[in-house]
């Protein structure tokens, strides 16, 4: 097939390009922004575009496929010259639905910790070389391309987003797969850009409850009210609640309790342990028993960026995780600080994304960072611009976490400042954000600030 993307560059997209080209097919792209990893991950496989921008000269009637990205506007002309040409357009969502029809379909969705547990299912599957095929958001260790599509694989495992398929296809990505198996960890509102209240984030999570195949199953998190609710009004499947696996901690280490014996786990975190026994329930329901699962999940090291461990010793640990939702933060920052009690904790938290930026979604981060024993927030100027949206002061940000002493940040260099003489003995650093802080450098830096 010879198959052009729209908007190559978003994290998604550039995955999926790269796998449909290991898959034999001639594929093409454009962008008018390409950033890192996704430009030097295309280079690698010779699908970087020549030169950024929009060519309608690229669509023409000889192309199989036209797949659009969410980075794209709806008046790109690319898309603009593939309508009046009479193309079928596809998000890249329809395209994976289109290619799982034939398979059972495993969706893992959630406001949080659905990139976590796609990653855990998906390292458990491979540790048993089970073969199926799979779309996950985030860098897995041992997976070169984070989607994998192949004609033989009889089941495929999709992290399961809300956020809209397209700039022409408001749907959620979620609602297209309609699954025989899947999972719900809980629900939180965010992107308040397209969901302009709870009750219409809500309705999404209802929707791809309702939709699921007849005869299927649906593991759900127990602790989550508004999701039991959900489950127990519009759920026509069979349902499974999970709630957080059994454990104990032992000299540092946090360990699942599987009747006499303690299983070590290399992660941490109410949270994680919440997605482990959720990842637990639908490898049981794939065929894999207690036993594979425990002696497998053992060596998951984590989805990259996830409180991914960059620096640590003795007297210094540096984090970063992709938290940026309100209960995001909330659970990242309540893991390190239940794991290193007696450290002094450091949080510094990035607005980065469209609703944290926003000065009426700003009250849900209310004491988000009340843990940390120190703790700041920086936002950078240019992506309000970006978005649109009014300038933020240090005033309205204080107000709205509810810490009279937090420190906030327009300026990355500030931040960093600050941060080198927050370090003391038996410090730990928590650095949240879906951005970069204006492009730190975390091994460098977590390198500098333990000297």
């Amino acid at each position: 097939m010879r198959i052009h993307f729209i908007a190559i560059g978003g994290s998604a997209m550039h995955n999926l390009a790269i796998a449909l080209q290991l898959a034999g097919h001639q594929v093409t792209g454009s962008d008018d922004e390409i950033f890192e990893p996704s430009r030097s991950r295309l280079a690698a496989y010779n699908l970087l575009p020549p030169e950024e921008g929009w060519f309608p000269e690229k669509i023409t009637k000889q192309l199989d496929a036209i797949i659009l990205g969410m980075h794209a506007r709806a008046n790109n002309p690319e898309l603009l010259k593939a309508q009046a040409d009479g193309l079928h357009v596809m998000s890249y969502p329809e395209f994976l639905a289109a290619h799982a029809r034939d398979k059972k379909r495993v969706v893992i969705g959630g406001s949080h910790g659905k990139t976590t547990i796609t990653s855990m299912v998906m390292h458990v599957l491979k540790e048993l070389n089970m073969d199926f095929d799979y779309l996950v958001g985030s860098k897995v260790k041992n997976f070169d391309v984070m989607v994998r599509l192949s004609s033989t694989a009889p089941v495929m495992v999709f992290e399961g987003d809300e956020y809209l398929s397209s700039p022409i296809d408001l749907r959620p990505k979620f609602h297209w797969y309609k699954p025989h198996l899947a999972l719900v960890s809980g629900i939180a509102w965010d992107h308040m850009n397209v969901f302009p209240d709870f009750e219409n984030y809500k309705l999404q999570f209802e929707v791809f409850i309702r939709d699921m195949e007849p005869g299927g199953t649906l593991c759900y998190y127990s602790g989550d009210k508004v999701l039991t609710d959900i489950v127990v009004n519009h759920a026509r499947v069979n349902v499974l609640p999970y709630d957080e696996h059994p454990n104990r901690n032992i000299e540092g280490v946090a360990c699942l309790i599987v009747g006499d014996e303690s299983i070590p786990l290399p992660f941490f975190g109410k949270h994680n342990l919440e997605n482990v026994n959720g990842a637990r329930l639908i490898c049981n329901n794939l065929g894999v028993s207690d036993a594979d699962f425990y002696n497998a999940i053992q060596s998951f090291e984590g989805a990259a960026n996830r409180l991914e461990k960059v620096y640590g010793d003795e007297s210094f640990v540096y984090f970063r995780d992709f938290a940026h939702a309100p209960s995001k933060v909330r659970a990242t920052l309540a893991a390190v600080r239940r794991q290193f009690a007696d450290y002094h904790v450091i949080a510094c938290f990035e607005l980065h994304t469209y609703s944290s930026l926003n000065q009426q979604f700003l009250g849900q981060y209310e004491g988000a960072l009340a843990e940390a024993d120190a703790a700041c927030v920086y936002f950078n100027p240019h992506a309000l611009a970006l978005k649109k949206l009014p300038m933020l002061d240090a005033d309205q940000v204080k107000v709205a976490f509810k810490r009279d002493d937090l420190e906030v940040f327009n300026s990355s260099e500030k931040m960093v400042n600050w941060l080198q003489n927050c370090i003391g003995e038996k410090t730990v650093v928590l650095m949240m954000s879906s951005g970069n802080f204006d492009g730190i450098d975390h091994a460098e830096f977590a390198k500098n600030l333990s000297r």
